[in-house]
């Protein structure tokens, strides 16, 4: 029988500044990094809205800098369809075949199952060792098994929902599927509409935007729903986002990211395109025209667009060629803008501003 989702129910002390991650996958420098950036201190209220860890590089590390921040500042954790992969693991008897081709074989040692394995000297090769695994993670992870069985599905206050995936409304929350609240793709896209300002995270953002990429946090005022996921660890261009609540209800939303890339400055100014495309997972397949050194010429399948994308992006999937992320969008620079440095090329820079990946054709100063 399906869990059902656990709700808790609080206020937020008058006052305090709150801000909303959500999405870290295991990223623990691009954790510091954005809690950096956002100048996070002790009076702070941290909520983390689910996907803590897996998929990254460091998945027990940030879980347990996240224990240790929770012992000391005020935060509150929410379960990510990523967070449970673990307690579901540990409680399930006679999956070891699925779990091993569906998670550990396709995320290797950015699994936090493998991370523990590594971590008590214990190494994974194939899905007959899973169930020592499952012993091993039992004896030595006691503390981390508590802290994500313990995280709750839903947390609720008079002015703000949080939940990772998303939920169709804000009645009879109790009793929802906990999954369905973990893992809820495409939420935007749903139609649904609230009272409170129902902050999501699990669909990377740019995915809602078919012609401009953009990793900032998506603010859909009239239906008051925040998606916060910018593809963190996920996505080469991918950042973390702290979304920073307003201090009264009614008031405006700010934003930090943090996404590890060089910075530079834009000598040059350029013009926004008229037209472009984004061409994101899930509707990525391509046609190449023509093969080069560092950029191909290629067809979009889905919109019939020819565009040049980096030829390192190019990979096949069960037969069809594929790309990460790419788009012909040229950012709107002036001189002095500061940029990040995504790639380079002989001909311009893929770069961000903003939170939006675009290209530059201009002179870069200073990268650091």
């Amino acid at each position: 029988m399906p869990r059902t989702a656990t709700v808790k129910r609080l206020t937020f002390r008058e006052g305090r500044r709150v801000l909303a991650i959500s999405d870290i996958h295991g990223n623990l420098p691009f954790l510091k990094g954005v809690l950096a950036a956002a100048h996070y201190g002790p009076d702070d209220i941290l909520v983390l809205v689910g996907d803590l860890v897996e998929k990254g590089p460091d998945s027990l590390t940030t879980l347990r800098f996240i224990m240790e921040l929770a012992e000391r500042n005020t935060v509150y954790c929410l379960r990510g369809n990523c967070d449970n992969l673990v307690s579901e693991f540990v409680a399930a008897q006679g999956e070891e075949e699925r779990f091993y081709r569906h998670y550990v074989d396709v995320w290797r040692d950015r699994c936090l199952l493998v991370q523990m394995g590594h971590a008590a000297g214990f190494e994974t090769r194939g899905p007959e060792e899973l169930p020592a695994l499952r012993e091993v993670v039992r004896a030595r992870f006691g503390p981390e098994l508590a802290f994500l069985e313990a995280m709750p599905e839903i947390l609720l206050t008079p002015d703000y929902l949080f939940v990772h995936g998303g939920v169709a409304d804000e009645a009879h929350l109790e009793g929802l599927d906990a999954w369905k609240c973990m893992k809820n793709d495409d939420f935007l896209s749903q139609g649904h509409s609230f009272r409170r300002w129902c902050i999501v995270g699990h669909w990377p953002v740019t995915l809602y935007h078919p012609h401009v990429p953009s990793a900032a946090p998506l603010l859909a005022e009239g239906r008051h729903i925040a998606s916060i996921d910018g593809g963190c660890s996920l996505k080469v261009d991918g950042q973390l986002n702290a979304l920073v609540l307003p201090e009264r209800p009614g008031g405006a939303f700010s934003w930090f990211a943090y996404d590890g890339l060089p910075t530079a400055t834009a000598l040059d100014p350029q013009a926004p395109s008229a037209d472009s495309v984004n061409i994101r997972w899930g509707r990525n397949a391509l046609e190449v025209l023509e093969r080069g050194a560092e950029l191909s010429l290629c067809r979009h399948l889905e919109t019939g667009r020819v565009l040049e994308v980096l030829t390192e992006y190019l990979y096949v999937d069960r037969g069809v060629t594929r790309c990460e992320d790419s788009t012909d969008y040229r950012l709107p620079v002036a001189p002095g803008d500061k940029l990040t440095l995504v790639a380079r090329t002989k001909t311009g820079f893929l770069c961000k501003k903003d939170g939006v990946t675009g290209w530059y054709y201009g002179r870069l100063s200073g990268i650091i």
